[in-house]
């Protein structure tokens, strides 16, 4: 277990500062920042006292190696558009995100296990294809349709649920059902594959000649050995799930910090953006490590 801690966590630094140093390059390959910053209207020397100011006139691994040594300080600078910390920015935003995100994955894991797990012991029946055929329209269909059809029903002819903004758990029920459709679309399909495959084993149908129960053999002995790929996955939608909620919190207002990075984009706010997807990455890559370490905890032979 230990050298399974060690492992992740070196995988886990080496992750956040390659996705950081890749980020912090691209900010400078679509054009000049102190250009971008101060928009068409600035002087040349605007510019350069601007870059000056900002130290963009010290080589990228220079400038790379300051806001590294300042970020472990704690220090993320502060936003050109709203001329706050970007730390206070984010961490105004965070807690949004955090609830819609965790409320839409465990509505789609909830649904999704029960469902995969009556898919596959109903193999090949009207059943099973019916769970599939709905799993493969929630993956298909996109988020911004979805949610704009969401609105356009439950909002605007029905009148049931608000169509924008954060407060009573009203607001709550478009964006998560919005976006807990495609993982729940996904894991159906992946523990009804993880189940049949579980299923076909010799000591699963030992279990099932000594008459154990149905319910007993899927859920108790089927489930918990097919529950592991899932478990991954579901680390993996954490993940992405924090930063990838853009388009949902977008349609629907939602105060987050997808909408925040939407915002820094559209107001070319780099050091913002830049924060925004520092602590993403160390939140994606901490999740994963959890995720990593409850599987070996549910299957004990991934410890060897």
């Amino acid at each position: 277990m230990m050298r399974l801690l060690v492992n992740r966590a070196l995988q886990a630094i080496a992750v956040v500062i390659l996705v950081t140093l890749f980020v912090f390059l691209t900010t400078f390959l679509t054009g000049d920042p102190a250009g971008l910053m101060l928009g068409e209207g600035a002087t040349q020397q605007e510019i350069q006292a601007f870059r000056v100011r900002m130290g963009f006139d010290k080589p990228l691994i220079a400038q790379y190696g300051t806001f590294l040594w300042r970020a472990l300080h704690g220090d993320f600078g502060t936003s050109l558009y709203h001329q706050e910390p970007n730390v206070r920015l984010f961490s105004a935003r965070l807690p949004a995100t955090l609830q819609l995100a965790a409320l839409s994955l465990t509505l789609g894991t909830i649904l999704a296990i029960p469902a995969g797990v009556l898919a596959a012991s109903r193999k090949n029946s009207w059943v099973d294809n019916l769970i599939m055929n709905v799993a493969l329209i929630g993956q298909a269909a996109p988020v911004f349709w979805l949610g704009s059809l969401a609105i356009m029903v439950f909002s605007v002819m029905l009148g049931w649920f608000p169509a924008s903004g954060r407060g009573t758990w009203a607001h709550l029920v478009l964006p998560t059902l919005t976006l807990s459709l495609f993982p729940l679309a996904y894991n159906v399909r992946l523990i009804r594959s993880s189940t049949l495959e579980v299923l076909g084993q010799d000591y699963m149908r030992t279990a099932q000649a000594k008459g154990v129960p149905k319910a007993a053999l899927l859920f108790k002995h089927a489930l918990r050995n097919a529950i592991g790929p899932t478990l991954t996955v579901i680390g993996i939608q954490m993940g992405s799930f924090v930063g990838g909620s853009v388009i949902t919190e977008t349609v629907f207002s939602w105060p987050g910090v997808g909408r925040l990075a939407v915002q820094a984009i559209v107001t070319k706010d780099f050091p913002l953006l830049q924060t925004i997807v520092a602590f993403l990455a160390i939140g994606f890559v901490l999740v994963n490590a959890l995720v990593d370490i409850t599987h070996s905890v549910v299957d004990p032979r991934l410890r060897y």
